[in-house]
């Protein structure tokens, strides 16, 4: 007798779902603060595609470069992929959840921001791997970057803090009865991460724009250093948003904390610094530029502290004048046909009205 198949039963899987909570819309009629909505403005001026650059006028350049200066330009972009990439999947979004559920607009922005720094800034350094480098070699440089210790230290400090947030706010909203911490505490770790992104926008991604840079003001590499411009002009206002948001923070801390936690802060700086520092070296020393780089790498440190409210710590020096002449971001002209400068904006339309079909007679005769 045959036996009867046996039938398989699902296992039930529950589901706890947060307390209910009346659910609102963002109301971009009526302005959170006085700043988000003009950095909303700002970001979508500024929206860029790393497609609409060309990058074959470059290889004329590339291809008579010594190798040891391809090397080092291919893996200072493999540290600013690297960045790039943790600071859009990770470091936004964190702190995009952390902010408290009304305030839409902040949310929108923060997201908005997080999109650019994968989708646009980290493709932006593919297409130029891809145009400048076989695979073989693009794999190599990836394999560098994975391994080399110093990049691996600076992002697991700077991811490391994201990811303390993200548990703050993971527990908070989803494992209410499992909160051990104050509100207090909460901020604090909210501070810390956006403190580590201001390090990482203004100071690590813009230290990492000097050798596309050097070359920039040089009439050199001109598609990729117009690329790299158009990046650094977002980083710009990424770090000035979130260092205001920084800054509202930590105006709410008494002054012992406000002590604590910049003791805090300059301890991250430093460590970050040594860490860079060494990173620079192992990039740079074959192109005899390192002193150069950590000129730049302070002179952006001490941006870097000033969009989160602080004065600098280090001593001003003289950065290279070629690099100056690349940060320049002031509207370009070019020709449409070799090179879109850094004036490409997002064109800006309205609809048409009745009025718009009402014609001077005298002009048309005239």
């Amino acid at each position: 007798m045959a036996r009867k198949p046996i039938k398989k039963t699902k296992r039930k899987t529950t589901i706890e779902f947060p307390q209910p909570i009346d659910f609102d819309g963002a109301n971009w009629n009526q302005p959170e603060d006085e700043y988000t909505q003009f950095f909303y403005e700002q970001n979508l001026s500024q929206f860029w595609r790393p497609e609409d650059i060309s990058l074959q006028p470059d290889l004329n350049v590339w291809d008579i470069l010594p190798d040891e200066v391809k090397d080092a330009y291919s893996k200072n972009l493999v540290v600013l992929t690297f960045l790039d990439t943790y600071q859009g999947d990770v470091g936004m979004p964190v702190v995009s959840r952390s902010l408290d559920d009304r305030f839409h607009q902040r949310k929108a922005v923060l997201n908005f921001m997080a999109a650019m720094e994968n989708a646009v800034h980290a493709k932006s350094y593919s297409n130029i791997f891809m145009t400048f480098l076989p695979s073989s070699k693009i794999n190599e440089m990836f394999n560098w970057g994975e391994k080399n210790q110093n990049l691996q230290n600076i992002m697991s400090m700077v991811v490391g803090t994201y990811e303390v947030l993200d548990r703050y706010t993971y527990t908070r909203n989803y494992e209410p009865q499992k909160v051990d911490f104050t509100e207090d505490e909460f901020l604090e770790a909210q501070w810390k991460a956006m403190t580590a992104s201001v390090f990482l926008e203004t100071w690590l991604f813009y230290s990492g724009f000097y050798y596309p840079l050097y070359f920039y003001g040089q009439g050199k590499l001109m598609q990729a250093g117009e690329m790299v411009n158009l990046i650094l002009r977002d980083e710009s206002i990424h770090g000035l948003y979130v260092g205001k948001l920084a800054q509202e923070i930590f105006e709410e801390f008494d002054e012992a904390k406000k002590e604590e936690l910049k003791g805090w802060m300059f301890n991250l700086l430093h460590k970050l610094y040594k860490e860079q520092s060494e990173l620079v070296e192992s990039i740079y020393d074959p192109v005899e530029l390192s002193h150069d780089v950590k000129i730049f790498v302070r002179y952006n440190a001490n941006k870097a502290l000033m969009n989160l409210g602080f004065d600098p710590v280090y001593p001003q020096e003289e950065v290279n004048p070629v690099i100056i002449n690349g940060l320049n971001t002031e509207t370009k002209t070019m020709d449409n046909f070799s090179m879109k400068g850094n004036g490409y904006q997002k064109m800006k339309s309205e609809s048409l009205k009745d009025q718009d079909f009402i014609f001077n007679k005298e002009r048309i005769v005239g």
